[in-house]
């Protein structure tokens, strides 16, 4: 006797015939045939190798046997009913959990938006954020501890697999008395010799911005390293020096000491991505949450 041989359509015609008492009725019950519902109880009985029910003409009476198992197909086919519920709800983001990781500066230029459409469209999806230090980032995703993050696409491809969603150019951040402040765009090699206030090293756009003002053919000067962007509100709105950040995060600046103006010759952006664990599926919440940045960010 090997049970685990039995099958999902042999259990539900187990419990339709023992609700039934008549393998007719069982048989509509199923929307099969009469005789497709008793070779479905057969082969349970031939499964189980013992009889399940007496079979008169008018009738079907349950054995002992099947008074003993009944209780256990009503529970594993309840089993299969919620299975059922909850992937239904998952398609149709009824439920589920969605975890994102972004760094303090990513979540304020890019989420806010995107999270209060997908809280209000999806309330009972649970949203976890978390936002990690920049030298955290690629490990939570590794690790799987979130489903996705949202940053900019890794070197190495060994271990993620990325989908591209924005380039968002890099803007100066000066103070609103500084003379590039009445530009309407400011050329890189204008920022040569003056101060600058830029991210840490291997954060942000900091190797971008160092680059390009040399192949301009200046000098950075950094005077300060923050790794928060308040710092370099503050600093920029006290006349230490001037930043320069992507747009949307220079554009989350409220104060009004600072003017942001964008920078060309060249142009440079930062991509930003959805970055995932290689070979790793989105849920279909977290899909939900990707189509929404996504539109947000067009």
């Amino acid at each position: 006797m090997i049970v685990s041989h039995l099958t999902l359509r042999q259990l539900q015609a187990i419990r339709a015939i023992y609700d039934a008492g008549q393998i007719s009725a069982a048989a509509e019950a199923l929307a099969v045939s009469q005789s497709a519902a008793s070779v479905l109880l057969s082969q349970a009985e031939a499964t189980l190798g013992t009889r399940l029910f007496d079979r008169t003409t008018r009738r079907v009476t349950p054995t002992e046997a099947v008074e003993q198992i009944i209780g256990i197909v009503n529970r594993i086919l309840s089993d299969v009913a919620s299975i059922d519920a909850v992937m239904t709800d998952l398609k149709e983001l009824e439920r589920g959990v969605v975890r994102v990781a972004a760094t303090p500066a990513t979540g304020i230029a890019l989420l806010p938006r995107t999270v209060e459409r997908f809280l209000s469209a999806h309330p009972r999806v649970h949203l976890e954020m978390n936002d990690c230090a920049p030298d955290q980032f690629f490990s939570l995703i590794r690790e799987e501890k979130v489903d996705f993050g949202i940053g900019i696409p890794p070197a190495d491809r060994a271990d993620f697999d990325y989908r591209v969603l924005h380039h968002d150019p890099v803007h100066l951040v000066c103070h609103r008395t500084h003379p590039l402040a009445r530009r309407p765009h400011v050329a890189w090699r204008a920022l040569d010799g003056e101060p600058l206030i830029l991210a840490r090293r291997n954060y942000g756009v900091r190797e971008q911005v160092e680059a390009t003002i040399r192949a301009a053919g200046g000098t950075p000067n950094v005077v300060s390293e923050i790794g928060f962007l308040y710092s370099a509100e503050w600093m920029v709105a006290s006349g230490m020096g001037m930043a320069a950040f992507p747009a949307r995060l220079a554009q989350a600046i409220r104060n009004p000491e600072v003017v942001v103006v964008p920078l060309v010759d060249p142009v440079i952006t930062r991509t930003m991505a959805v970055i995932s664990r290689r070979g790793r599926s989105l849920s279909p919440p977290a899909q939900r949450f990707v189509e929404l940045l996504a539109a947000d960010l067009r």
